[in-house]
């Protein structure tokens, strides 16, 4: 199964379009958000997909939040500030990260497969004993380009991809 993992959207509902695209293109079945998404009306661009997303520190309407989350229908849940999730026997923390200190002391007592986490706006793939520690980049325009990306989690071999959501491919796909 593929895991598309993404995060502060910050109502870049072409962003989220794009995604969209990229993880329908990877077999996505599965979409993580890792909070600061800021408003509902950028969740319809991940309709087709069971969505799980956490809270950040940016989302302040969170009963319109909600209400898109049960719009989406299937297995689609809006999570609060933490999830503990699992594909495929692989677990996955998921948090907005806004403490970093949070985010390594869960990767460091190697209790999930996958740490996932946002607000830093930088990709970041790293191995912590277990745990792959992940971000997946962020997308409003004063994010490098290097880090406007998303993450596709292939449960079957582990491993993990970078694919740009600019239209001009810029850093289009990292293998890791």
């Amino acid at each position: 199964m593929n895991v598309g993992i993404i995060s502060d959207t910050h109502d870049n509902v072409a962003a989220a379009e794009r995604a969209a695209e990229i993880f329908a293109e990877e077999g996505v079945e599965v979409v993580v958000h890792c909070g600061d998404f800021i408003a509902p009306p950028l969740l319809p661009a991940l309709e087709d997909f069971e969505v799980h997303g956490v809270l950040g520190n940016n989302d302040g309407e969170i009963a319109g939040l909600h209400a898109a989350f049960d719009d989406l229908g299937s297995e689609s849940e809006l999570h609060g500030r933490f999830a503990s999730l699992e594909f495929d026997g692989l677990s996955f923390a998921v948090l907005h990260g806004e403490s970093k200190a949070e985010v390594e002391a869960l990767a460091a007592a190697e209790a999930y497969d996958f740490v996932c986490y946002g607000h830093h706006h930088e990709r970041d793939l790293t191995e912590n004993g277990r745990t792959t520690l992940l971000n997946p980049g962020g997308h409003f325009p004063t994010i490098p380009d290097e880090h406007r990306t998303v993450a596709i989690v292939d449960t079957l071999s582990e491993s993990v991809r970078f694919r740009s959501v600019l239209e001009d491919g810029v850093g289009a796909e990292d293998e890791a």
